[in-house]
């Protein structure tokens, strides 16, 4: 088999991957049948709360639609489990000319990208590609730096954790969402601020959270505006986050449809597999 791959399929597969790490950003999820949430309860109060819990998510499966940087319109489903790092998402960029949607995985420290048949004709019938992190010299942590991505080892609740850093966070009001009962809070987030207000946390909170900013900082987005669906049992029912970066509009609407539940991945067919870990050693020695 050929070792090298064509310049379409590697930008293809380094699009997915970003995507991939794009919309794991949210909060976390709800079951129906949630009462409304506490009128008691301050925007402040609310949101805050909700950021708290999610400190306990061991596991997400959410959908998303919206537009992603440099991607365009974009929709797909995902499951993760935070402990073992385990992910599958499945992902469809609506303004590109693909034969369907891209399947993306992180099992252990490997990304697999199944791109379909199109990807197959062009490495020789293989239709997943494989990103092995710990063969790039990656083997304290599986991150995409490599590939443009940025870390992937995040947990994605901590994304909905930057509502918490708004001065003029507000209650819009009440709406089911997806069945169930929300409140609807929105408010606008600098990065900058919302960086330095973290000084006061403790480490572990602290580190999460820098974490995901520079994933948004690196992309050049300066402010968010966030709005959250907010249940009866104080946790995040949807999420939507926009923000202008260096490639374009982020716009992405996450909407969660359970949590806390074992999620399994596996691994595809090593017959079905291009492993690109010798490729991106000639790349990086290149460079």
């Amino acid at each position: 088999m050929k070792l090298s791959v064509s310049n379409s399929v590697r930008r293809r597969a380094t699009g997915a991957a970003l995507a991939a790490l794009v919309l794991g950003g949210g909060a976390v999820g709800c079951t129906k049948g949630a009462k409304e949430e506490s009128p008691e309860l301050t925007p402040a109060a609310a949101v805050a709360k909700a950021a708290k819990k999610t400190e306990d998510i061991t596991s997400l499966h959410y959908r998303m639609k919206g537009k992603a940087p440099g991607e365009g319109n974009v929709s797909g489903e995902a499951s993760m489990s935070m402990k073992p790092l385990a992910m599958s998402m499945k992902i469809t960029a609506e303004d590109q000319a693909t034969d369907g949607p891209v399947e993306i995985r992180l099992v252990g420290k490997a990304m697999y990208i199944g791109g379909g048949a199109k990807v197959a004709k062009e490495m020789d019938g293989k239709s997943w590609m494989k990103f092995d992190m710990s063969a790039l010299g990656a083997d304290k942590e599986l991150n995409t730096n490599q590939l443009g991505g940025g870390q992937a080892d995040k947990n994605p609740a901590t994304d909905s954790t930057f509502l918490t850093g708004s001065k003029d966070l507000k209650k819009v009001g009440t709406e089911t969402v997806d069945g169930v009962k929300t409140t609807h809070y929105k408010g606008t987030v600098p990065l900058d601020e919302f960086r330095k207000s973290l000084k006061g946390q403790d480490k572990a909170t602290r580190e999460k959270r820098e974490k995901a900013l520079d994933q948004y900082t690196k992309m050049g987005i300066d402010s968010l505006t966030m709005d959250m669906w907010i249940d009866g049992d104080d946790h995040t029912k949807q999420f939507r986050m926009r923000g202008t970066a260096d490639k374009g509009p982020l716009d992405l609407t996450i909407t969660f449809l359970d949590y806390n539940k074992p999620v399994t991945v596996t691994a595809p067919p090593a017959k079905d597999t291009f492993d690109l870990a010798e490729m991106m050693k000639g790349v990086q020695q290149q460079g």
